[in-house]
């Protein structure tokens, strides 16, 4: 029995040794075995998940249960060689809420893509002569809660892409980045028919005429265009410091002014946060959203008193606001 716990000692020492030998003359004979050269790319990967949530049983004083979610992820590539810079950022997020007695609702729904290709004369220098692309939409119908029979926005309807080129101030140091766009394209789609008709998100609305056999009727003569071409200059921001440990305040300003259709009318999209991290898995924040474009109308039911049909009807251009307060799990990837 000894001799057998001996010989089998002794054959897995041998195995290992010959594993080891191995491995290190495999290591020493190839090349590609070596450490990897540092890559060009950085990369950042990040999914979050904010959860909120609030439950009543038997309480005197009233209130409705409810929880809310929000899925986030935040994905980029930035490459660096010499003089030449591409930033690569996608950023998607889908939130929704359910309240006792109601229907299961959207909160937030955003898919955005920014790519930035810059070139500066040495590489000492913080500016840039940059290109930009930039593609906004979401993912699901929006409605104007609690009606849910008509949408008022759908993927792609709208979609939102800005090209241009300009100059771009970066400062790593200071996480901080301005950029400023005299020549911009904003091209805005609305991929449905219907909200093209309406004249929905600024796109030329559909001509009608009346029906000569029904004074209460009209016909379709021309639809609507999904496609709305804009011309002229775009600025954006970006900041991000650590104001007090383990608290990090976030900002993103794009403001753009249209040279052909009433220049000095500006469309403000402002994104603000403040994220309070517990650890590298937990964190949270408190966000503030504001849009204003004037050409986005805001939507209102009306009832028609004769036959009790709910239609919706333009409100006017109004500043959109949306306040975010979470808790949730955060997890980063390579």
């Amino acid at each position: 029995m000894k001799l057998f716990r001996f010989t089998l000692l002794l054959l897995l020492f041998t195995f290992t040794a010959t594993i080891s030998a191995q491995s290190i003359i495999k290591t020493t004979l190839e090349p590609n075995q070596l450490p990897k050269p540092p890559s060009n790319w950085t990369k950042k990967n990040q999914l979050g998940f904010d959860i909120s949530e609030i439950a009543f049983v038997n309480w005197s004083a009233g209130g409705t249960s409810s929880i809310s979610g929000l899925f986030k992820g935040e994905f980029s590539r930035t490459y660096i060689k010499g003089n030449h810079k591409w930033f690569n950022e996608l950023i998607i997020k889908y939130g929704l809420n359910k309240q006792d007695g109601t229907e299961l609702r959207k909160t937030d729904d955003a898919v955005q893509l920014n790519s930035t290709y810059g070139f500066r004369r040495d590489t000492t220098s913080n500016w840039y002569y940059s290109a930009k692309y930039n593609f906004n939409t979401q993912f699901t119908n929006g409605y104007n809660y609690p009606n849910k029979d008509i949408a008022i926005s759908k993927p792609f309807a709208p979609a939102y892409i800005f090209l241009g080129a300009g100059a771009e101030n970066s400062n790593k140091a200071k996480n901080r980045t301005f950029y400023f766009s005299p020549i911009t394209l904003k091209t805005t789609l609305v991929l449905d028919q219907y909200l093209a008709n309406q004249g929905a998100f600024g796109v030329k609305k559909a001509v009608y005429a009346p029906d000569p056999l029904d004074p209460n009727a009209q016909i379709l003569v021309e639809e609507g265009q999904k496609v709305k071409a804009e011309f002229g200059i775009l600025l954006t921001a970006y900041m991000k410091n650590e104001i007090f440990k383990n608290i990090f305040y976030e900002n993103r300003l794009t403001l753009y002014t249209d040279y052909l259709n009433r220049f000095g009318n500006v469309d403000v999209d402002y994104d603000t946060r403040l994220d309070l991290v517990v650890n590298a898995y937990v964190k949270a924040n408190i966000g503030i959203h504001l849009v204003y474009d004037d050409d986005i109308k805001t939507k209102k039911d009306v009832v028609d008193p004769v036959t009790g049909n709910t239609s919706q009807v333009n409100d006017g251009p109004r500043a959109q606001l949306r306040q975010v307060l979470g808790v949730g799990l955060v997890y980063a990837f390579q």
